[in-house]
């Protein structure tokens, strides 16, 4: 591994041009082979470029991948708690980096500033539980069959390893991948999402100032089709982490299958909460609305369906659209921001279709359900929080994901149907049951089908120190964060070391013990 000291990218200048930003590739800023770049525009006023950045492609992922091949040998052998070092040291940048991340955060994503202090303060937290793990990294030992035998499994890194991020969390998400990777002793090529590459080049930039030595995080922007898939294909990389929509996760699960190589795949999500009849409404409210159009509605664990038991439908769903016509949209940095924009015209546009599409199907439109085009909203990607009501389990609407602003009020008669509707999805990520009743609650955790259960809270606001993923087709079985995250970036070894002096045959040489009978 080369020694030299890997260099953060030019400081950025006061010209309200634009800057460029190129790959990070064995400790340095390089451009794509192709010399093309692409923008990286502001939702809220698509006409502000935020920065152009590296159009990369199969040359520039190899380049990667042959430099990310070159560290892993030194980086491999660099003990757990000196990586942890790194990563811990990542940690207390990020915290005096947070504010111009978080602000750098809304202009490229869309979040209100609130919002995005919480994405960069959930990577704070996992790099600091992450950096716990260099003294951990648990393996077991257990009693061997045979005399004057010893019996170990250890961890060992799985080599070079992609993720793939979206751009929903551009930076939280990264470090629930990137954080257990290194600590783990892989070394790694990083694609973001082509929509929040800034966020993402700001993170590498952080990593690089904690003294990440060259070669072990590689940074290389593009498309999915030119940079995505040829990571996934080079034979060098040993395991992929992917986060995205669920037809990107199929084709990448896919092609690593024919590939027998590891996949982490987390995708999609329909989540619901459930309201009873004896459900605190403030309290439901106030998760409804936060569940339903937090990040404009752009979140896996979005509460885009809300399951309420009919005798307190009308009361619910009174008081919901009030609060929900309350909402102001606007540009993340504003103050009274509520709702930003979603990401690109084309999620603007997929939005507004799954509302003409519910009008369709016969669900009542109660709230919301436009673009908005008037005024400042008219430069960006802003549409109204939307509200249908007396939707049918079995529409699309709400079987589905829409990621916007849109939810799906959904009327049954008994707390059985609510498990029975919420649990009607090919999707499990997260559920949610509001309930006073003890009984009740524990049931709901028995009986719901999603890898995250929340009692009297809404379905988004995971916890770094408990494994988040989900069932069904939201994902293939992995977790990230909590105990678990380094499953995925690591391999079992057993080990067995024989200090009798003579060869010993498991299965067929038996104690002496039992010779003697």
């Amino acid at each position: 591994m080369s020694t030299t000291t890997p260099s953060l990218e030019p400081a950025r200048g006061r010209s309200d041009a634009p800057q460029v930003h190129n790959n990070y590739i064995g400790g340095r800023w390089v451009k794509a082979r192709s010399g093309e770049t692409f923008p990286s525009v502001n939702p809220a006023n698509t006409s502000e470029v935020v920065g152009h950045f590296a159009a990369s492609g199969p040359e520039d992922v190899k380049a990667a991948v042959d430099a990310a091949a070159r560290a892993f040998p030194t980086w491999r052998r660099t003990p757990p708690p000196a990586r942890a070092d790194i990563i811990l040291r990542a940690s207390h940048i990020l915290e005096t980096r947070k504010e111009e991340i978080a602000r750098a955060m809304v202009r490229e994503m869309g979040k209100v500033i609130k919002e995005a202090r919480g994405d960069v303060q959930e990577a704070i937290d996992m790099a600091k539980y992450m950096a716990g793990e260099g003294r951990r990294l648990f393996g077991h030992t257990c009693p061997s069959e045979l005399p004057d035998k010893f019996a170990m499994a250890v961890r060992a890194p799985v080599g070079v390893v992609g993720l793939i991020t979206p751009w929903n969390f551009p930076v939280a998400i990264p470090s629930w991948k990137m954080f257990p990777a290194l600590v783990a002793g892989n070394t790694v090529v990083f694609k973001p999402a082509s929509d929040t590459p800034l966020c993402a080049l700001m993170l590498v930039e952080v990593m690089i100032e904690a003294g990440l030595p060259p070669g072990v995080l590689n940074f290389v922007t593009g498309s999915g089709g030119k940079v995505g898939m040829p990571i996934v294909e080079d034979p060098r990389v040993r395991a992929i982490s992917v986060t995205g929509s669920c037809s990107v996760g199929r084709q990448i699960a896919g092609r690593c299958g024919e590939l027998m190589k590891r996949i982490s795949c987390e995708l999609g999500g329909k989540n619901a909460i459930c309201v009873m009849e004896d459900a605190d409404m403030d309290l439901v409210l106030e998760g409804a609305v936060w569940g339903a159009f937090g990040t404009a509605g752009q979140r896996c664990t979005a509460a885009s369906r809300i399951i309420v038991h009919r005798d307190r439908y009308k009361e619910f769903l009174d008081k919901f659209v009030a609060r929900t016509s309350a909402l102001k949209l606007g540009y993340g940095l504003e103050a009274g921001v509520d709702v930003g924009p979603v990401i690109n015209k084309g999620q603007l546009a997929s939005v507004n279709e799954y509302v003409e599409i519910g009008k369709k199907e016969g669900a009542r439109l109660v709230c919301g359900g436009k673009i908005r085009d008037d005024g400042e909203l008219g430069k960006g990607c802003f549409h109204e929080p939307t509200v249908f009501a007396d939707v049918k389990p079995d529409m699309r609407i709400a079987q589905e994901e829409i990621f916007g602003p849109v939810t799906a009020v959904i009327p049954v008669d008994s707390f059985e149907q609510a498990i029975e509707v919420a649990n009607g999805t090919e999707f499990g990520l997260s559920l949610s049951m509001y309930t006073r009743d003890v009984n009740r609650a524990f049931k709901a955790m028995e009986e719901l089908e999603s890898g995250i259960v929340y009692i009297n809270a809404p379905t988004i606001g995971a916890e770094i120190q408990l494994p988040f993923g989900g069932v069904k087709q939201t994902g293939n079985g992995h977790r990230e964060a909590g105990i678990t995250a380094v499953e995925q970036f690591t391999e079992w070894k057993a080990i067995y070391v024989d200090y009798s002096g003579r060869l010993q045959k498991a299965q067929i040489d038996t104690h002496p013990a039992k010779k003697a009978d």
